[in-house]
């Protein structure tokens, strides 16, 4: 059975996120194991990739304690606990710059499907 972070990551993946970052927060950030950081092109895009995390999320039996940010679709957070996804729109992602921000986090590679 895949993990949490692999399930959210395919999400992201399947809906056509961009630049795909994911980055350890173990022992770095209280807040999650984990962040997932994306971007898209659209406000529309932006929420189609939140969503389909927060649906993949809970038909594999986790919890998603909340999404904020969807309804201008500029920088969606899906918290799931130990992952958490931000969906930025390509505009606002170099704004925040959260792979700056948390530089001292090492980035974890993923397996893809399609390369």
């Amino acid at each position: 059975m895949p993990t949490l972070l692999e399930i959210a990551y395919k999400a992201v993946d399947d809906k056509r996120g961009e630049d795909i970052v994911v980055l350890n927060m173990e022992g770095i950030s209280l807040i999650a194991d984990q962040f997932i950081i994306t971007h898209a092109n659209s406000e529309r895009q932006v929420q189609a990739i939140a969503r389909e995390v927060s649906e993949k999320a809970s038909e594999n039996g986790y919890d998603v304690k909340r999404i904020e940010g969807m309804e201008n679709g500029r920088w969606v957070l899906v918290d799931l606990g130990d992952v958490v996804v931000h969906v930025f729109h390509r505009d606002e992602r170099g704004y925040y710059n959260l792979e700056k921000l948390w530089g001292d986090a090492p980035m974890l590679q993923m397996a893809d499907d399609h390369e």
